[in-house]
């Protein structure tokens, strides 16, 4: 028998389907969390209406992360000479294979998901778009839905500002970017942070020209003054132009290609590109789920409010992952998750103020990072430890011939805790696990004074570095 259209009134309608809970997104979190819910017995409707998966999956890691690593062999097939090889002829680049071979990872990641979520036996997967219809009551594909316990899970998408010319020129996201097939002729990324400074060097590496244009004076300005400038000379090294300090970013068409100005002083020439990625930021998908009805709060920029354990104003509504402004990436979103299924189903106290964050910026050499900047210690008022070593003197930096960046450690010279390090270099992304796992541990960096590390890695100048730290100047 059919179910019938349920009216948006403060009773449910008999056509009303009753489950133990509701997941909205079936993103890096939700999939999981219909896991946990399934194994504890309890009935789950996840509701997605795309794709399967979420940013990870489909549009962000998995697919960038492969195309970085085609751009990475492209680069050392270049350095043939530094490894005492030589390759015949130019590097020829096949765009279409480089794109199918990302599209092959997403598509296998994504199957892989829907036979997860197809193999739980009290999980019901629902392919629509969910909006609010009361506090406990979701609209989908033409039906109602209700649950004591709700959680949103539906990540967010690249910020396509409104900008002088935007609406005259085309423009590609981060989205349109891993499905890319042709090399631009010239790229210009309008934005120097984590996503755009990726695309850029892939793209330069693969033989395209790439310009960066950024507003800020300096590229990823969250990180430190020392960090920023060492990315900056490791993408100008492979010939990217970078401009920062773009006063007066405006587009126009330039006959086939697209002109970029950045300056308002009026002497400075625009970038004129072939293609242009948009990446200056991310918004929720949070406008369109009816979160009024529920009287669900939001920030400014739409970011739904939770509390220390990810609830919403609205007791039973939860929100994870990117949508809640509480983190922008696919560990802590699955931290989300572990949070909430901690404390629903184990009887624990697990909060959001207890994980420390680390991230990696992708470029390469990688960029690992964890804790405190140095200016955001120094803003705490501690006594500070510093200590700093290039890469020229980590082994096997040396012995890969990639010795480009520097690895630092910021402490509390009085409760010799870490507060936070950058590891730029070759396995920065790895290495500074060891440091995320001793903050985790909270034991003073001395612990690792008799520590026996292998050689030759990266992750064993650690403990030399941290038997370095000195007081900060």
């Amino acid at each position: 028998m059919p179910h019938h259209r349920a009216y948006r009134t403060g009773h449910l309608s008999m056509s009303a389907r009753a489950f133990d809970a509701i997941i909205i997104g079936a993103g890096q979190a939700g999939p999981s969390l219909a896991g946990r819910l399934n194994d504890a017995g309890m009935r789950v409707a996840i509701i997605e209406r795309h794709l399967v998966g979420g940013t990870c999956v489909n549009t962000g890691c998995k697919p960038t992360k492969t195309l970085v690593a085609s751009a990475y062999a492209v680069h050392t097939a270049r350095r043939g000479g530094d490894y005492g090889f030589a390759v015949e002829g130019p590097i020829q680049i096949d765009m279409p294979a480089v794109a199918a071979r990302a599209r092959k990872v997403i598509l296998d990641s994504r199957a892989g998901n829907e036979a997860w979520l197809a193999g739980m036996a009290r999980v019901e997967l629902i392919r629509g778009h969910a909006r609010f219809a009361g506090p406990n009551t979701v609209e989908v594909a033409g039906e109602q839905l209700t649950a004591p316990r709700i959680f949103i899970n539906v990540g967010g998408r690249a910020v396509v500002p409104d900008m002088p010319g935007l609406g005259d020129v085309p423009v590609l996201t981060n989205t349109d970017m891993v499905a890319l097939e042709v090399l631009p002729r010239h790229l210009v990324v309008v934005g120097g942070s984590y996503i755009g400074l990726e695309f850029a060097q892939m793209y330069r590496r693969f033989g395209a020209e790439v310009t960066i244009v950024e507003r800020s004076d300096r590229l990823i300005a969250r990180e430190d003054p020392d960090v920023s400038a060492e990315v900056r000379a490791i993408l100008e090294r492979e010939g990217i132009t970078v401009r920062t300090g773009a006063d007066c970013i405006g587009f126009a068409r330039n006959g086939d290609e697209i002109s970029v100005s950045v300056h308002c002083d009026g002497n400075s020439a625009p970038a004129i590109g072939s293609h242009v990625l948009m990446a200056v930021g991310r918004r929720p998908n949070t406008d369109d789920l009816g979160l009024d009805a529920a009287g669900i709060d939001v920030d400014a920029r739409g970011y739904i409010a939770v509390d220390d354990r990810l609830q919403t104003n609205v007791p039973g509504v939860y929100a994870l992952g990117d949508c809640n402004g509480r983190g922008a990436f696919t560990h802590t979103a699955y931290n989300d998750f572990e949070i909430v299924a901690a404390n629903l189903l184990d009887g624990e106290d697990r909060r959001v103020t207890h994980r420390l964050t680390g991230y990696a910026l992708y470029i390469d050499p990688p960029l690992g990072r964890i804790g405190m900047t140095e200016a955001e210690a120094a803003r705490s008022g501690r006594r500070l430890l510093h200590a700093k070593r290039a890469m020229t003197r980590v082994g096997r930096a040396v012995e890969k011939a990639e010795t480009q960046g520097f690895m630092k450690v910021i402490a509390d010279a009085d409760t010799r805790r870490i507060l936070g390090a950058a590891i730029l270099g070759t396995g920065g992304d790895e290495a500074i696990h060891g440091i995320l796992d001793m903050m985790n541990a909270d034991q003073p960096f001395d612990t690792l004074r008799w520590a026996v590390p292998i050689h030759p890695t990266v992750s064993e100048l650690i403990p030399t570095v941290l038997l370095d730290l000195r007081p900060a100047t």
